[in-house]
């Protein structure tokens, strides 16, 4: 695969204006839920730019391991080893959200999903790359499927990976904000690992991408349909409706304080007379 690299040429001609909007269009497509993953990891640190930096070198290394990938494709496809990782690494990660927020509800916390997961940056980066990389295994294929000229599939991946950055930081304020999303988008996770399983075991039974792309944006119409920012609207009416009481009360606290303190002065009086 290196030596025909190699020995192609980059050729940008009418098929590559034709070939290469299909490319980005199927990363955009396959990376949604790609998206959603790195956004919950990245979340795992507190601060928003940590958050910020691990997107950005996590993704780096990512294109590096997706351009090794590319490179050996036609090798890795050969040894079904590769996929079974890659999905159960994928269905693993399912399984970790799913069941961290069962302990989150057993013990009374809701809506702590987003809570802090990694104590520095260094053990956030390595997770983002290899998410990136199980995912691949499932969006290069269907790359080389759709064109042979890697460097055309080099760029296609080199602007998937632009593009996963941004849907990426607007997911880690999305889930903020929709209740259910960060859940839809681990269930569509939990797709392309049984996806990449299905492949190992009968390729035939393997559903297609135009299958894939309607159940997906059903998950993520699910995901999309509860705001949690309600309850931060009532939790703030709340917060505003008791704050003037206790202003008042602050307030009125000097007055008692200065009466309480004149009513010794006038009885030591009364005696004196």
């Amino acid at each position: 695969m290196l030596d025909q690299l190699l020995d192609q040429s980059p050729n940008f001609g009418s098929d590559t204006l034709i070939l290469l909007p299909v490319l980005i269009a199927l990363e955009a497509v396959l990376s949604a839920d790609n998206a959603i993953a790195l956004a919950a990891i990245a979340q795992g640190l507190n601060g928003q730019r940590l958050q910020q930096r691990a997107l950005n070198f996590g993704l780096v290394a990512a294109f590096g391991l997706r351009v090794i990938l590319i490179l050996t494709a036609t090798w890795v496809i050969r040894y079904w080893q590769f996929e079974l990782l890659g999905a159960g690494y994928l269905l693993w990660l399912v399984y970790q959200h799913f069941f961290s927020a069962g302990d989150d509800e057993a013990s009374g916390e809701t809506h702590s999903v987003h809570r802090p997961r990694f104590e520095s940056l260094w053990q956030a980066i390595p997770m983002i790359a290899l998410t990136d990389l199980a995912f691949s295994l499932d969006s290069v294929t269907t790359a080389i499927a759709v064109s042979q000229n890697l460097w055309l599939v080099l760029t296609g991946g080199l602007i998937g990976i632009v593009a996963l950055r941004f849907m990426a930081g607007l997911f880690i304020r999305w889930l903020k904000v929709y209740e259910h999303l960060e859940d839809a988008g681990f269930v569509t996770v939990a797709l392309v690992g049984l996806r990449l399983l299905v492949r190992v075991v009968n390729p035939s039974f393997v559903p297609p991408e135009w299958l894939m792309v309607p159940i997906i944006a059903l998950i993520f119409a699910w995901g999309f349909s509860k705001r949690a920012v309600e309850e931060l609207t009532q939790s703030n009416a709340l917060k505003e409706t008791i704050a003037p009481s206790e202003m008042t009360a602050s307030v009125a606290e000097p007055v008692d304080l200065e009466t309480a303190s004149l009513e010794p002065r006038a009885a030591q009086e009364l005696s004196a007379d």
